[in-house]
């Protein structure tokens, strides 16, 4: 394919998977319009990245379905000055986009080549805005904290008591949330009041979970 091919596919994702299901806020159509996707998956891939599935990247990561991470965002309600975390960046797609819509965005991945794919690919559209940084998962980034906005980009059936301290007072963050295997997949958004925490399911989807957030089996004797 070609950049006007690539172009046309983008403009098909938005107006038949994304603004179908519920995204409306012009801001989110807006930056998936306006970042390449294609360059974010492998080249051998490229052909398929606007299609409505999650595509692998490496080592058990995955671009997360377009649909699904629009309505992620979108349910983020994010104000230009918002300051936002990204939680496995994988290869930058999504701190792409957020980087269209607010001032400044936190990246945080563990994987040494993804996260130089991500640096190269910001670097190549040219997004100033974001900073990643190489650091466990299930830590986050507390010198940055507090966050207005945290995204985990994949599946979580925990989320550790650290990350969700570093919310600002009325923090969002947003996931997909699978307490067990066996169990469907939540779109779910935190927020944060005072000292408690809320969760609130806005839809089902699948999302492979990302193995820093995923439970340890119990044993029983």
């Amino acid at each position: 394919m070609n950049n006007q091919s690539f172009n046309r596919a983008r403009k098909i994702m938005i107006e038949s998977q994304i603004r179908p299901n519920k995204v409306i806020d012009e801001k989110v159509l807006s930056a998936f319009s306006m970042i390449p996707r294609e360059l974010f998956v492998q080249k051998s891939m490229r052909d398929i990245a606007y299609i409505d599935e999650d595509l692998p990247l490496s080592n058990g990561r995955y671009l997360m379905e377009p649909m699904v991470l629009a309505r992620l965002i979108q349910s983020l309600n994010l104000n230009v000055s918002d300051n936002v975390m990204i939680i496995g960046v994988g290869t930058g797609y999504s701190a792409a986009i957020i980087s269209q819509i607010v001032a400044s965005v936190i990246g945080i991945e563990s994987r040494t080549n993804l996260i130089q794919k991500a640096e190269n690919n910001l670097v190549h559209l040219d997004i100033t805005n974001t900073v990643l940084f190489k650091e466990r998962l299930q830590d986050g980034y507390s010198k940055e904290a507090p966050y207005n906005a945290i995204l985990i980009d994949g599946g979580v059936s925990f989320i550790p008591d650290n990350i969700l301290n570093q919310l600002a007072k009325n923090g969002r963050l947003v996931s997909i949330y699978r307490q067990k295997i066996e169990t469907a997949g939540e779109a779910s958004l935190w927020m944060r009041a005072a000292r408690n925490f809320t969760r609130t399911c806005l839809f089902n989807a699948q999302v492979p979970t990302l193995e820093e957030f995923k439970k340890k089996p119990e044993f029983s004797f």
